[in-house]
């Protein structure tokens, strides 16, 4: 493509797996609004023979990989279907790889960052984040032991960028996947500081990061901790002043989970210097998810 001053800009072509899934729903709208040809990839991630005839039909420059097995309606799915969330988390995400790096293709892997839990060396409240070259510490569910086996293995493939996603959060607070969606409609929530992932801030930085073709793993959260509470007490200010919560404790919480889950602070000094203008947590909540979607009078 020529630009009006006569210099050439590169072209795309993308191709992403995982078109039914939250993030490669918002993938292809982004890519629509940018203008990048973009194609949903129609082979199954455990059969290497589809994906090499994805790639050898659609031609891409970079292949996206948005899906995976989180279980529903949530990750407790996982405890009891541990074939499947193996054949996708794993066997999936690391034949993909392979073949991407086969055909001399970069591969965005949008992985997780629930694989690590506080301990003496990352205290809660602390400030001191696990930071990308830290191995996983928690795998107190199966689906994050899947995501942290798969991680290690893909250290190994030089062409695959790993993007530590948690708790993710979007300006559409009727999606049931969305983080503040789903505490605001629980009977009771802990109240732990964490790190979270501003999809709607955090999902252009991707498409950034392919073109810069960017490889490793990088902690992909927005700077800094919010608590549960912090989060419903914005959206009570923004959109439900009557809204009300109760909180309990993990072992109360133990009671009514299958698995565990995964409290943590990732440290983003690695994404905040390839990308400096990436807002912290609690600025970001505000300016991405709750100003667009205020209910509540603007105080004067």
């Amino acid at each position: 493509m020529v630009t009006s001053n006569g210099s050439q800009t590169p072209s795309y072509n993308f191709l992403i797996y995982g078109k039914t899934g939250w993030i490669g729903g918002l993938l292809g709208q982004l890519c629509s609004q940018q203008n990048i040809p973009y194609t949903y990839g129609s082979g199954r991630l455990e059969s290497r023979e589809t994906l090499i005839n994805d790639i050898n039909t659609i031609n891409p420059t970079h292949v996206f990989n948005a899906a995976g097995v989180t279980g529903r309606p949530n990750v407790d799915w996982c405890e009891t279907h541990k074939v499947e969330t193996i054949r996708t988390n794993v066997v999936g995400t690391l034949t993909l790889a392979d073949v991407c790096r086969e055909k001399g293709l970069v591969l965005i892997n949008y992985a997780t960052g629930c694989i690590f839990e506080y301990d003496e060396g990352h205290p809660l409240g602390s400030g001191v984040g696990f930071k990308e070259e830290d191995s996983a510490n928690f795998i107190g569910s199966f689906y994050s032991k899947t995501k942290a086996m798969v991680e290690e293995l893909l250290k190994n493939y030089e062409n695959v960028c790993t993007l530590r996603v948690r708790m993710p959060i979007s300006s559409d607070l009727s999606n049931p996947r969305n983080f503040i969606t789903k505490i605001s409609r629980y009977e009771k929530v802990v109240n732990i500081p964490n790190s979270m992932t501003i999809l709607d801030e955090l999902l252009p930085i991707s498409i950034e990061m392919a073109k810069r073709n960017l490889t490793g793993i990088y902690n992909f959260t927005n700077p800094g901790c919010v608590s549960h509470n912090e989060v419903l007490e914005l959206y009570r200010e923004y959109i439900d002043p009557t809204f009300t919560w109760k909180n309990f404790n993990l072992e109360e919480q133990a009671k009514v989970i299958v698995a565990p889950r995964s409290n943590n602070e990732l440290d983003t000094t690695k994404l905040k210097t390839e990308f400096p203008e990436l807002l912290s947590i609690k600025e970001s909540l505000v300016k991405y998810v709750f100003e667009p979607n205020r209910k509540t009078p603007v105080a004067a």
